[in-house]
């Protein structure tokens, strides 16, 4: 691993991956087919969020693409060798590992989105937790237009999202939409140009880095779960939350409190007498 200007660099074949100041910047690099997702940018991007997972140092994970797009879907020019159904199905649950991995993940995951989102690029945004776009920026599902389904959990994630009739519209046409009707839909959190959607991204982690750890880890979990879970095991969950980031509190206030209190104690004997001259 490299140091350039104080960022961490390291390249695997199809990932760029740095670390900026507690952030890590996950980078999709096959720009020469708008990084469209063939099997070694499947394991490259999933060995990348391990990665940034296990780092206890990294705070928040933003995904972009290299060259002109986020992701154009998968690379329909990769040949696909199957020999059975039952490989069929092992490389699909190493595709969903990468969602499995980034709806699990402790960290906030920004994407920083642009050019193009399509089919399994649109999904990979979705995974994360706040999307960000770049004005003209095209997202859609084209699945269904070369005979292939919906994965990586978008069939529960764009409902959830843009809601039911809006998402069987996406994913029935295969049409695209753009990144201001995207907005609207409630698919991206906002929209900037393309010049400022890098900076956009790393202003929002630095803001999430600067708060606890573990108060976003529970938040997103919370967050999460409360989607699924009825309002009684919600509140639950919530009660654990907060009893676990009081101790958090409390634990860290330790040593500060016996400081104070050392200070402020009486000498055990007494003032210190003035001498007689």
């Amino acid at each position: 691993m490299e140091k350039k200007e104080n960022r961490q660099v390291l390249e695997f074949e199809t990932v760029l991956y740095t670390e900026i100041e507690g952030i890590a910047i996950i980078s999709l690099n096959r720009p020469e087919v708008l990084n469209a997702q063939n099997r070694q940018l499947v394991r490259d991007f999933l060995s990348a969020l391990r990665l940034a997972q296990e780092k206890e140092h990294i705070k928040v994970v933003i995904i972009k693409g290299e060259g002109r797009a986020f992701c154009s879907g998968d690379d329909l020019t990769e040949e696909h060798y199957l020999t059975s159904p039952e490989q069929g199905i092992r490389l699909i649950e190493e595709l969903q590992d990468t969602t499995r991995v980034m709806l699990s993940m402790p960290k906030p995951i920004i994407a920083a989105v642009h050019g193009y989102a399509l089919g399994a690029g649109c999904e990979w945004a979705m995974n994360c937790d706040i999307r960000i776009a770049a004005e003209g920026t095209k997202f859609g599902f084209p699945e269904t237009g070369v005979g292939m389904t919906v994965t990586n959990a978008g069939t529960k994630l764009l409902p959830l999202l843009v809601g039911l009739g809006r998402a069987k519209e996406l994913v029935f046409t295969g049409d695209f939409i753009d990144a201001d009707q995207a907005e609207d839909w409630g698919l991206v959190n906002r929209v900037v140009q393309l010049e400022e959607l890098d900076k956009s991204a790393i202003d929002m982690a630095r803001k999430m880095a600067r708060n606890s750890p573990l108060a976003l880890a529970l938040s997103k979990r919370a967050l999460n779960q409360g989607t699924y879970q009825g309002f009684k095991e919600t509140l639950e969950l919530e009660t654990r939350d907060i009893a676990l980031v009081i101790q958090g509190l409390e634990a860290a206030m330790i040593p500060d409190t016996r400081l104070k209190k050392t200070k402020t104690e009486k000498r055990p004997y007494g003032p210190k007498k003035k001498s007689k001259e």
